[in-house]
């Protein structure tokens, strides 16, 4: 979530005076659904799946750094946890320019060499859907290439990226593609144009599985809540997601744990929207944000992923977000030490192979696989994505 909270709150203040509802005005469960989307039932309009689980641990890690270089901070990480088992790299692509979004092969090689260590991690690669991915594009242009890449004319970088991780080891990853598609930080944002996004998605997601032994999984990951579309207006079918995330910082202020669990597309919605579907949920970005260091929310919210159906959760570890690699929450950073200490982490492999790929919308038909690329002997890595988190 890279977003500032003014701009949420400008838009949600926005979307109340459109509504005819003063701001600040308090609002029902019900009546805050009706502002937006019907897709998710209002509190009580109909049987609530069953979402809790008895406590357990799922697959967790941090997110340290994108580059290879930051591959043995996962290590110091665990150490400082007591050699927990952190099963989780999270990792994302550059998104500058197309060459960045399809994986700059050495540094592609050496995640997956990481993952393949142990049979029992996993690796998370964030995936823009457009480049550049932070440039402030304007709506019109975003609709514009929302269009291009629902007709498949982007088809051919993702072709590329599918093929190096299976080449060079990743053919299990878990793609957070098009995070935070309900936000506005993104280029890959879906509010332009939702129905060439969800097509869009389709097309990437299709093409990615058309290469021969990959095994890749697919999450939807929206910030968590009202931001400037309801996320489920972007959901693009169950057949071509895998796993349904949600990154959750501790904001805005003054916000309780009990309020992104309740609020319209927070937490609970989440989970009841995924049971309904048969599908796991994931935290790929979660930490502190505009609450200072509350060892409650952590609490909370260990404890959250602990007792519903999560695939895996990474802790975004920087300041002002984290625990390890920043020294303003001591508390939240003592608490979060506390509970995760130790852990050995979930005891099994999470996670099914990927269905059968789904027929393509109208665009070029996707070529057969060439030979596998072949990592250059001297790479030149492109310019670090910026960090995750709200900012």
């Amino acid at each position: 979530m890279r977003f500032g909270r003014l701009a949420l709150a400008a838009s949600t203040l926005l979307l109340l005076t459109t509504a005819g509802v003063p701001a600040g005005t308090p609002l029902g469960q019900t009546e805050r659904h009706s502002l937006s989307s019907d897709a998710i039932a209002p509190r009580g309009a109909a049987p609530r799946p069953p979402v809790q689980r008895p406590a357990h641990e799922p697959p967790f890690g941090a997110f340290v750094g994108s580059w290879d270089n930051y591959i043995p901070q996962i290590g110091r990480y665990a150490q400082w946890l007591g050699d927990a088992n952190l099963q989780v790299g999270h990792t994302y692509l550059a998104g500058n320019g197309w060459a960045d979004i399809e994986g700059e092969p050495m540094v592609l090689a050496m995640w997956s060499q990481w993952r393949l260590a142990e049979p029992s991690r996993m690796l998370v690669l964030g995936v823009p859907m457009l480049a550049p991915s932070e440039a402030s594009v304007p709506d019109g242009e975003v609709a514009r290439l929302l269009g291009q890449g629902a007709r498949g004319d982007f088809d051919r970088h993702f072709l590329t990226l599918a093929r190096r991780l299976v080449a060079l080891g990743g053919a299990d990853t878990v793609l957070t593609l098009g995070w935070e598609m309900n936000g506005v930080t993104y280029t890959h944002r879906c509010k332009p144009d939702p129905a060439a996004w969800k097509t869009y998605w389709r097309r990437i997601v299709t093409v990615m599985r058309s290469v021969p032994g990959q095994r890749f999984r697919f999450d939807f990951a929206p910030n968590r809540g009202l931001d400037a579309i309801p996320w489920t207006k972007c959901y693009p079918g169950d057949d071509v997601v895998d796993i349904i995330g949600m990154d959750n910082y501790d904001q805005p202020a003054g916000g309780t744990f009990d309020d992104y669990v309740r609020e319209p597309y927070g937490l609970q919605d989440q989970v009841e929207f995924a049971a309904k579907r048969g599908k796991p949920v994931s935290y790929p970005e979660w930490g502190l944000f505009r609450n200072g260091d509350n060892p409650e929310f952590v609490q909370r919210m260990v404890e959250w992923i602990r007792t519903h159906d999560t695939a895996y959760q990474t802790v975004t570890d920087y300041c002002p977000h984290g625990f390890w690699q920043c020294d303003r929450n001591p508390r939240s950073s003592s608490r979060f030490r506390q509970l995760m200490t130790g852990s050995p982490g979930a005891p099994e492999p999470a996670g099914p192979a990927a269905p059968p790929a789904p027929g393509l919308p109208g665009g070029p038909a996707v070529p057969a696989p060439p030979a596998a690329p072949t990592a250059p002997t001297a790479p030149v890595p492109p310019t670090a994505p910026a960090p995750p988190g709200p900012r």
